[in-house]
């Protein structure tokens, strides 16, 4: 987009993950103008990055929440083939997940994964003096009476002033509403569904709410000038944008009794039913050998004629410059000739004595460096941290700078402020960017990745189509050959619905309607739900036109990672059920 159209502003979605001061900077950096942060930030967070990242900021202040950070949801896509990243979410976490304990067999009744609205436009006063630059209202898959209640309450909370709750309650709600990110209170009041009694209040409302836009709303600040002599009237009307439009009056002015400013003041203000809205003092009359009357129609009608005019304007498309770019053709990649395994590890007690036999890279947390022998440092990859809330930027930083002269073979990285932290020294993506094209791998290399995983939401037919390179150079491709999914990072906890941190041992189950049970595990400020099949491919050496497989282990004891292992080196089938993901089905 930069290279086609330089002048496009650019503005950096909520689906980029965006969570942290790094991220912000790097956007900036790479000329975007605009960040829409992550919704989970508390107040201090947005404070933080708003004064330091150098770019606007925006924020989600009401409507539906994500249960897991946006950009990094494969949920949908692995459960039901419609990809949360490219906009087809079937919104999963809305269908019962029950964190209880259940027998096996018994379906999950509880909505443990449902997030009441957020809403937050009471505050909407105070993120404005932040410098918070844009509010957001999340208004997807909703009615134009939603649309109504949600604007006409920011309107009001902006300046701070009272709105009606109840009503915006009745508009939608899942049980009302939650500021609990904002407030940096995370626990089990925020979560909710919505109810028979949610929807027929809402029903109820809905005559009340056509009336909130049943007239346009005059949004559009313009300034007016009128000018009256002796032969006749102009009005002159000018937008923000210095568009501007005339009328002439044919009406013949007469001398006037007494000072007529203030009732054509009165006159031209009568902007109702339109776009535009004039302030008193944005209005300019001018009377050359004056005072002079004209009827309040002759008025009127000025100010009517004038208005459409400047909509007509205002309708004219006005495009920016472009370039012509050439956009190659998309490579077609042949099966290369030798293809690496590489392992990742949640922790050290997972890895296996022999885990470096047939293993070009091991993979395994930053917070486990000091785990690693210095023999096997030269084949370690670091994994940051995918979502790095509060202080835990500022902490990674710190575990990079330490370990940059370590013997470390590099860094796995994840999220786009990571490629700041991480300037100039060995990289290696992981899925967490969600790689899924040419351009994308292509920008990645540029900017420093030596090798990359593409998403496993991209078809086979797609991933041989993915070929960056470095200085004439290919730069190798991998995909996930073996790993339960991280369907889920969250930083609202499911598990908070039936108990508190302080008698939590950070493991849980989410069971579905169909009886199915979803791992949890809690670290690091945040959840992560696992698909409870694995992903399995090491059967298939040859299916995917990538350059290395990725065993990704997360639930198994070091004794099942070394079987694994062993199933993949010799190609054996899987004991067990496991999917193939999304590499022969893709996305809708």
């Amino acid at each position: 987009i930069g290279k086609i159209a330089p002048q496009l502003p650019r503005h950096g979605s909520t689906q980029m993950s965006v969570h942290s001061l790094q991220g912000a900077l790097e956007l900036k950096e790479l000329g975007f103008t605009r960040v829409v942060l992550a919704r989970e930030l508390s107040m201090p967070e947005v404070e933080h990055i708003t004064k330091h990242c150098g770019i606007e900021t925006e924020c989600f202040v009401h409507g539906a929440l994500c249960m897991c950070v946006s950009g990094q949801c494969y949920m949908s896509a692995f459960l039901g083939g419609r990809s949360g990243n490219r906009g087809s979410c079937a919104g999963p976490c809305r269908l019962p997940f029950e964190a209880n304990a259940l027998p096996e067999g018994k379906p999950g009744r509880l909505h443990h994964l449902s997030l009441k609205d957020n809403s937050v436009i009471d505050k909407l006063d105070k993120l404005q003096a932040l410098g918070v630059a844009s509010a957001k209202i999340e208004g997807r898959l909703r009615t134009p009476e939603y649309v109504a209640a949600a604007v006409s309450a920011c309107l009001a909370g902006r300046e701070g002033r009272a709105y009606d709750r109840d009503l915006l309650k009745n508009a939608f709600s899942r049980s009302g509403f939650t500021s609990g990110y904002l407030d940096g209170k995370i626990d089990g009041t925020m979560f909710g569904v919505r109810s028979e009694a949610d929807a027929e209040q809402t029903k109820k409302t809905l005559p009340m709410l056509r009336e909130l836009y049943r007239r346009e709303r005059s949004r559009v600040p313009v300034k007016m000038k009128l000018e009256i002599e002796e032969g006749g009237e102009k009005l002159t009307v000018t937008d923000a944008d210095g568009s501007k439009a005339f009328a002439y009056g044919d009406a013949e002015p007469q001398p006037a009794r007494t000072d007529p400013t203030a009732s054509l003041h009165r006159s031209l203000a009568k902007t109702g039913g339109t776009p535009f809205a004039v302030e008193d003092q944005d209005i300019t009359v001018e009377m050359d050998g004056g005072p002079w009357f004209i009827p309040g129609g002759a008025v009127n009608e000025l100010r009517r004629e004038a208005l459409d005019a400047l909509l007509k304007k205002r309708e004219v498309l006005r495009p920016w410059p472009t370039t012509e770019e050439h956009v190659p053709a998309l490579p077609l990649r042949t099966l290369p000739s030798r293809r690496t395994l590489r392992a990742r590890f949640e922790n050290w007690e997972q890895v296996p004595e022999r885990a470096l036999d047939g293993i070009e890279y091991l993979i395994l947390p930053i917070a486990q460096a000091d785990r690693v022998p210095r023999e096997w440092r030269a084949k370690t990859l670091l994994e940051l941290p995918r979502v790095m809330f509060g202080k835990l930027e500022e902490d990674t930083a710190r575990r990079i700078a330490a370990t940059q002269d370590a013997g470390f073979a590099g860094y796995e990285v994840s999220n786009i402020a990571h490629l700041r932290l991480c300037r100039g020294l060995p990289m290696s993506g992981s899925f967490g960017l969600n790689i899924t094209n040419q351009l994308a791998a292509q920008f990645y290399a540029d900017n420093g990745l030596g090798s990359m995983l593409i998403l496993p939401e991209v078809k086979d037919s797609d991933i041989s189509t993915i070929a960056p390179t470095h200085n004439g150079r290919p730069v190798p491709t991998g995909v996930l050959v073996y790993g339960h999914m991280p369907l889920m990072i969250t930083r609202a906890c499911p598990l908070q619905n039936i108990h508190d941190c302080a008698h939590c041992d950070k493991t849980g189950v989410l069971t579905d309607r169909k009886a199915k049970k979803f791992p949890v595990r809690c670290g690091l400020g945040v959840r992560t739900i696992y698909n409870p099949v694995p992903i399995y491919m090491g059967d298939k050496p040859g299916a995917l036109t990538v350059d290395y497989g990725v065993a990704y282990f997360t639930l198994e004891s070091r004794e099942e990672a070394a079987k694994i292992l062993e199933m993949i080196r010799t190609h054996a089938p899987f004991e067990g059920d496991f999917t193939r993901g999304l590499y022969f089905k893709g996305t809708n």
